[in-house]
C-alpha cells in the first residue's frame, strides 16, 4: 500500500525532534455546497530540528514513532519560487 504525502505548514517545532504540521483541505458542504476549510494537525519526526514555525513542508505517513508521530517530515516546499523577470 503506499505511503500518503501532505503539504502543511508547520506550527510549532517546540518539541524535541517533533513538528505540528496543520494542513488544510477544501470540501464542498454535502448540503449547502459551499466550499468550505477543514485542518487537522499532525505530529511529524524532524530528526534534525531543521523546520521551523511558518514553513511549508511535505510529510509522508510512516510507521509509529511514539504515542502521537506517526508521519516524518520529507522536505520543505518552496513557495516563493516565482520565475524572475527580465530586465528590458
Amino acid at each position: 500500500m503506499p505511503k500518503r504525502i501532505l503539504t502543511g505548514t508547520v506550527v510549532s517545532d517546540k518539541t524535541d525532534k517533533t513538528v505540528v504540521v496543520k494542513v488544510e483541505r477544501r470540501v464542498k458542504h454535502p448540503l449547502y455546497g459551499k466550499i468550505i476549510k477543514l485542518s487537522k494537525k499532525y505530529h511529524a519526526h524532524d530528526e534534525g530540528n531543521e523546520f521551523k514555525a511558518g514553513e511549508t513542508v511535505r510529510i509522508e505517513e510512516t510507521r509509529p514513532i511514539s504515542k502521537l508521530k506517526t508521519w516524518k517530515v520529507l522536505d520543505r516546499v518552496d513557495t516563493h519560487a516565482t520565475p524572475a523577470k527580465s530586465d528590458i
